[in-house]
């Protein structure tokens, strides 16, 4: 967690001309605040699922078995799910939270769902209980 927020607050150093001429200079973040926990914040928390699965994959002689692709839609469903719920649960009872960046929760939202469904299809209904690797 230390090392992705000492990449996610790096800051640059940009020259701007004022209408008149004169140079002033700013500090800009190099990262994007909402592309960074995106990214950076799902592949540091999916890093251990993720490296089991190719560690079982080269042990298995290039073949799924039974800890990697569970492992990794098993953490997924409770990421989703679970810690969403907990982190609503916890919030004391007269308090009240708002959403102040709707963008970031629908992309999230659609692309999540979207991944469960897409899921469910090709396991239950394109090709039940078979996985193939095309």
């Amino acid at each position: 967690m230390a090392a992705i927020e000492v990449i996610t607050s790096q800051e640059k150093v940009v020259k701007l001309q004022k209408p008149n001429g004169e140079e002033y200079t700013v500090l800009v973040r190099v990262w994007n605040e909402t592309v960074s926990n995106l990214t950076l914040m799902a592949l540091g928390s999916s890093a251990p699922e993720i490296l089991l699965s190719v560690i079982e994959i080269f042990g298995n002689n290039f073949e799924a078995g039974e800890l990697g692709p569970g492992t990794i839609v098993g953490s997924a469903a409770f990421n989703l799910f679970v810690i969403v719920a907990i982190c609503i649960y916890v919030i004391p009872e007269p308090e009240i939270r708002r959403i102040h960046r709707y963008d970031v929760f629908w992309v999230t939202v659609i692309w999540s769902s979207f991944a469960y469904v897409w899921l469910y299809l090709i396991l239950a209904v394109f090709s039940p209980n078979v996985v193939e690797v095309i």
